[in-house]
């Protein structure tokens, strides 16, 4: 992880090494915090945020999920994201925003305990290695079954969601694997431990549908949007695993991958495809600034201070 000189912190940036977190912190024990994923990236017109308030909604939809109420509006939550971003002069980069519940009582009941939200950036590559969305990766079927919609709300992009992630992830690079693929419970095809999913079959997109226990992907509405656009047909539904082993394409996408071929599941060649790469490049464009349909989403940084 590449360092930068400054974190936005509960309303002020401090320094890097400042940024601490007392051992006490609720959130440390029992995962109760929300966060974000999102990529800022470099544009003929500086640096742009790729759809930050989509983003940002959904930080806060993660935080009702969990019965948080954040201490700061979706705007000043906004300018901290772009006074981080111009405080580190990064016109490319990761930003993590986070929000949890920090020091104050120990049992599990969050009581009076203050909501703490840290906004936090940094240069990132590609996610799953360098080549990964030229050559595609490996991935191997999990034993860990995605969380299901009453067990934990899936719909929240919670910290303590992340075990089974985590879990998922662990056991795919033990056994050689670059990345995990997640079912639910009943056998159906949820998603990467940190991607969503897509297949290519006889010209026709499928995903799973968000009944499958997923996210509410931004990138995954992105690449809809986008397929839709360039005339493909996608269909939402569940899916089975050999769904994905006879399948001409499969691609896992995200804010850390952003379209990366699945070249191989459980060592069933499937290769990278002609479609998974003119998404691919699409994307590229769109969230470069590059393709004129889609300017809506690009938020430019600009000096504005969080909460003046």
């Amino acid at each position: 992880m590449q360092e930068t000189e400054k974190i936005w912190m509960n309303g002020e940036l401090v320094d890097w090494a400042d940024a601490r977190v007392h051992v006490a912190s609720h959130g440390l024990h029992y995962g109760t915090g929300v966060f974000e994923g999102i990529r800022c990236y470099e544009t003929e017109r500086g640096p742009a945020v790729f759809r930050l308030a989509e983003h940002l909604k959904r930080l806060e939809t993660s935080a009702k999920l969990l019965y948080m109420e954040l201490p700061y509006s979706l705007e000043e939550l906004r300018a901290a994201c772009h006074e981080t971003i111009l405080s580190n002069e990064l016109s490319e980069c990761y930003l993590r925003p986070i929000a949890y519940y920090g020091y104050g009582e120990l049992g599990v009941h969050t009581g009076a305990n203050p909501v703490d939200v840290a906004v936090i950036c940094f240069p990132w590559g590609a996610y799953l290695g360098e080549g990964s969305q030229s050559k595609g990766i490996t991935a191997a079927i999990s034993t860990w079954r995605r969380v299901g919609p009453n067990t934990i709300p899936h719909a929240a992009k919670a910290t303590g969601v992340y075990l089974n992630s985590m879990l998922a992830t662990h056991e795919a690079r033990r056994a050689g694997y670059d990345e995990s693929i997640m079912l639910t419970e009943d056998g159906h095809v949820a998603d990467g431990p940190g991607e969503t999913i897509f297949l290519v079959k006889d010209g026709t997109i499928y995903t799973p549908d968000l009944s499958a226990s997923i996210l509410p992907g931004i990138t995954r509405d992105s690449v809809i949007q986008i397929a839709q656009d360039r005339g493909y047909t996608v269909v939402e539904k569940p899916l089975i695993r050999t769904d994905l082993y006879t399948a001409d394409e499969v691609f896992f996408t995200g804010t850390a991958v952003e379209v990366t071929p699945v070249r191989s599941i459980d060592d069933h060649e499937i290769g990278v495809g002609s479609v998974t790469l003119e998404l691919q490049s699409a994307y590229a464009d769109a969230v470069r600034g590059r393709d004129e349909r889609w300017p809506h989403w690009l938020d430019y940084a600009t000096a504005t201070r969080a909460g003046a």
